[in-house]
């Protein structure tokens, strides 16, 4: 089922340009105006249930999506549905379906316990006392929140808070969540525990994730689809298994050798070392020039081998190699 359809989606910005060797009255009356596309001609579709990053460089036009997505801000042009809802229109009736959670931004009273911003946003989402209660119940025990649900919520580690944001933005069971970097700032323990976690959301609650993360590991461990942005376009919608297989263009070949290497020679074409030791060696091999069994073919050559490892580059390395091509 598709919950959210986007068409043709653009937001301008408007500024004025002034000339730097002019006078303030020169400029009050001369300047030009320019025109920023910060989001120009999006279109796209997630279904319920997906889990999608929707990932760009600074500046890209991501954030300025989510913004119109939720309401915020209102599009210079074209159309935005979810659940068949408008959501500059119908923002008050769209808040009861979508959660959101902005990992710079908190939502929560820092002065009072978890517990009473709980209580407060289901309050505002017209949730019976009882309802709210046994919703409170619930998230606590799906987010390990007991051990620290009455204490302020200024006093709670990062790791904590963002748990405690997350369970809050869920207490009106919403069919959405938008997550705007959940995970900045975290400890490696704290990131796998929310990773963990929304996962978990979306398949016991059925949760639909829309996710922006500069951390590759959010995206390779949460999303199923990932939606790439650039210069205000959508430059690549695919699954996250097709855009590690689609564009790997380099493979890093880790070699062993029987005792040590006593020389380092030089390279062929396409291969390139990335580092060396007396004990291993690693050269990034680019398939476009060279493919990675003629590579090995004659590196067997180069080398007395012991041991080979052919390792993918990293997501965050595609992810990077895409971005400069666009």
């Amino acid at each position: 089922m598709e919950i959210i359809t986007v068409k043709n989606l653009c937001k301008d910005y408007k500024y004025n340009v002034k000339n730097e060797n002019k006078g303030f009255l020169y400029n009050l009356f001369n300047s030009k105006e320019k025109i920023v596309k910060a989001v120009n001609d999006v279109t796209f579709s997630v279904e319920e249930g997906e889990t999608i990053a929707f990932i760009g460089p600074n500046g890209a036009g991501k954030s300025t999506t989510i913004k119109m997505l939720t309401g915020i801000l209102y599009p210079t042009s074209g159309e935005i549905k979810i659940y068949g809802l408008t959501p500059i229109k119908d923002r008050d009736k769209l808040a009861y379906k979508i959660g959101t959670v902005f990992g710079q931004r908190s939502q929560l009273l820092p002065n009072l316990p978890l517990t009473d911003s709980m209580e407060m946003f289901g309050a505002m989402y017209d949730m019976s006392k009882e309802d709210i209660k046994k919703r409170i119940k619930e998230l606590a025990e799906l987010f390990d929140l007991n051990e620290f649900i009455n204490q302020p919520v200024r006093k709670l580690s990062l790791g904590q808070r963002m748990r405690a944001e997350i369970a809050t933005s869920l207490i009106h069971r919403p069919k959405i969540i938008f997550l705007d970097e959940p995970t900045i700032g975290l400890d490696v323990i704290s990131k796998k525990k929310l990773r963990d976690l929304f996962l978990k959301i979306n398949k016991e609650e059925k949760v639909t994730i829309f996710l922006t993360s500069h951390d590759t590991e959010d995206i390779q461990s949460i999303c199923n689809r990932c939606v790439i942005i650039n210069h205000g376009k959508i430059i690549i919608d695919t699954k996250t298994k097709d855009l590690m297989s689609s564009y790997v263009k380099n493979k890093n070949i880790i070699i062993t050798p029987e005792t040590i290497f006593e020389t380092f020679p030089e390279l062929p074409d396409g291969i390139e070392y990335l580092e060396k030791t007396k004990d291993q060696i690693t050269v990034k091999v680019n398939t476009s020039i060279i493919g990675t069994q003629k590579a090995l073919q004659a590196l067997t050559k180069k080398f007395n081998i012991d041991d080979v490892d052919i390792q993918n580059e990293s997501l965050e390395d595609i992810i990077r190699g895409i971005y400069e091509e666009d």
